[in-house]
């Protein structure tokens, strides 16, 4: 279809209307790039929220996945297949842990996560039944289950959604203190993103995590690291919880564990967390596929000599100092790490979706988030010259929106 306007038409007509997407066609990709139905190429700054961490068709990842589909896709967990195995023992190795359990979207580990922490606090720690607390962090996103939504702080992600079960305390993202003042007898876990995606690329103070890292082991308590957006490279290390040495007890991993190819998630630890438990507690129809077995045990491989995580830290450097230096002209505050940042526009000027609408105009696609926020993820095989123009382009936005308001 080489019309974009009656390719986003019959989207509008036949689509629930839950994502507000950029009026953009994609018809193919490769690397850091898409290209429309017009032919038309776009720098892709978003790589799917992190979902194309090495970028659109990486070639090692195509050629398992081709392999794979001529072999066999599915078989479910009722019988073993060849590649499962490979693929646990690479990705429990990668991680320094024991087991995984795999699953297929990031809420599906974040569910999985939960499950697995309430079981093991009535098994192992013996919290009384039915009374067992997980904490959580006010601006988090785990995804848009009814059990996650109930404990975001979000208006839009849980208005009209409950009733919402009990079981979750808040607390102020990045206070340690707060932490340990709201764990009791009855908390079996604390569920944390080491870096706020959806919020803003929030990086809390580098003393948290490893100060909650004290309070969780000395309290008999778990600590659940979502890195379903962080991990895997994206911060220039394979988890973000390596910028600060801390080891949870669980990783909630997705998004580019598929390589861009199909949905993959896992739940990594050791058997004295994961052993909780048995044959029946939890499954998956497709959670541990053969298809996505092998292609995310080729992510594994690729991540596993760890070229991918320096270059991301190189090029993010880069791509932070770029952008901190439009802090003052249109910018007021840039966070991040590795190929991760989040940019805080002057609402004075734009809102952060009109900001990605006039990038889009420039060729490339950035994502905005609550507000005056846009993020820009772009693919880890993304160019040095590909990002600085990528700045160059936002620059260019910047100014055109400062002259337009000087003009009022």
């Amino acid at each position: 279809m080489s019309d974009p306007a009656v390719a986003i038409a019959l989207e509008e007509q036949y689509l629930a209307r839950n994502y507000h997407p950029l009026p953009v066609v994609v018809a193919s990709a490769s690397g850091a790039w898409v290209t429309d139905v017009t032919g038309v190429s776009y720098l892709d700054c978003l790589a799917a929220y992190s979902a194309l961490n090495f970028g659109h068709g990486h070639p090692a990842l195509i050629k398992v996945a081709k392999d794979q589909i001529d072999r066999v896709t599915l078989t479910s967990r009722a019988v073993h297949n060849d590649r499962l195995g490979p693929f646990a023992e690479a990705l429990a190795t990668l991680a320094g842990k024991e087991a995984i359990l795999p699953m297929n979207t990031g809420a599906e580990a974040v569910e999985t996560g939960i499950k697995v922490a309430r079981a093991w606090g009535y098994r192992v720690k013996r919290v009384a039944p039915g009374k067992a607390t997980i904490i959580v962090m006010s601006g988090n996103f785990h995804g848009r289950t009814t059990t996650i939504v109930g404990f975001s702080d979000d208006e839009q992600a849980h208005t009209d959604f409950g009733p919402f079960g009990p079981g979750f305390i808040t607390v102020p993202y990045g206070d340690a203190a707060a932490v340990e003042n709201a764990i009791d007898k009855n908390t079996v876990a604390v569920l944390v993103e080491p870096i706020q995606g959806e919020a803003g690329i929030i990086v809390p103070p580098p003393e948290f995590l490893p100060r909650v890292r004290e309070i969780t082991s000395g309290s008999n308590v778990l600590l659940i690291a979502d890195e379903v957006q962080s991990g895997l490279g994206r911060t220039g290390s394979t988890f973000a919880c390596d910028l600060v040495g801390v080891v949870p007890d669980l990783y909630l991993l997705g998004k580019a564990l598929g390589g861009g190819i199909v949905p993959v998630s896992a739940v990594v630890g050791n058997r004295d967390v994961l052993g909780v438990l048995r044959p029946g507690d939890h499954g998956s129809t497709f959670g541990g596929n053969p298809l996505a077995a092998a292609i995310a045990l080729a992510v594994v491989e690729l991540l596993a000599t760890g070229e991918m995580q320096s270059r991301a830290s190189m090029l993010g450097e880069q791509l932070l100092a770029a952008l901190r230096g439009l802090i003052g002209h249109g910018v007021t505050a840039v966070r991040g790490a590795g190929l991760w940042a989040g940019v805080d526009i002057d609402p004075r000027l734009a809102t952060g979706r009109e900001v990605c609408e006039l990038m889009l105009e420039r060729r490339v696609i950035v994502k905005d988030t609550h507000g005056s926020t846009i993020r820009f993820a772009p693919p880890i095989v993304a160019s040095e010259q590909d990002l600085e123009w990528a700045v160059d382009q936002l620059t260019a936005v910047l100014d055109e929106l400062s002259h337009r308001r000087s003009a009022l």
